[in-house]
């Protein structure tokens, strides 16, 4: 699953995916009503690649989060990410067994299910993809 051209844009809702460069920021299409708009280099803007969920070992890619959602759901849709707060910690140490309870909120285990299932709405989560390309990286 290749995560580099979908992104976060902070205040705005939902995801966004990268459509072109222009000479002040990006124009930027939402994945949620599919409205394309200017993102300003002011504006802070978060690569899903470039994103982590803190663990009691090392940081996990928010991909990996997404591959055990995955195949927790078997390719299917999580919980809703308005469930009780308890009902989604209970579902993210399913997933995710050692996060760092002190250092992720609930407002990101939210977000991270929401996320996914937005992407997954939007058929830009495929993890045969994904994995037949780390084989290919391995054999080589």
């Amino acid at each position: 699953m290749d995560l580099k051209g979908i992104m976060s844009i902070s205040g705005k809702p939902g995801l966004f995916k990268h459509i072109s460069q222009t000479k002040n920021g990006i124009i930027v299409e939402s994945l949620i009503d599919k409205k394309r708009l200017q993102a300003f280099a002011s504006s802070k803007i978060s690569s899903l690649q470039d994103i982590s969920v803190y663990s009691e070992t090392e940081d996990k890619p928010l991909v990996e989060v997404f591959r055990a959602i995955y195949t927790k759901e078997n390719g299917g849709k999580s919980i809703d990410s308005k469930a009780k707060p308890e009902e989604i910690k209970k579902y993210f140490e399913t997933i995710l067994p050692d996060y760092d309870k002190e250092r992720v909120y609930i407002s990101d285990m939210k977000r991270a299910i929401s996320w996914y299932n937005l992407l997954l709405e939007n058929n830009l989560i495929d993890m045969e993809k994904s994995e037949e390309k780390e084989e290919v990286s391995e054999t080589e």
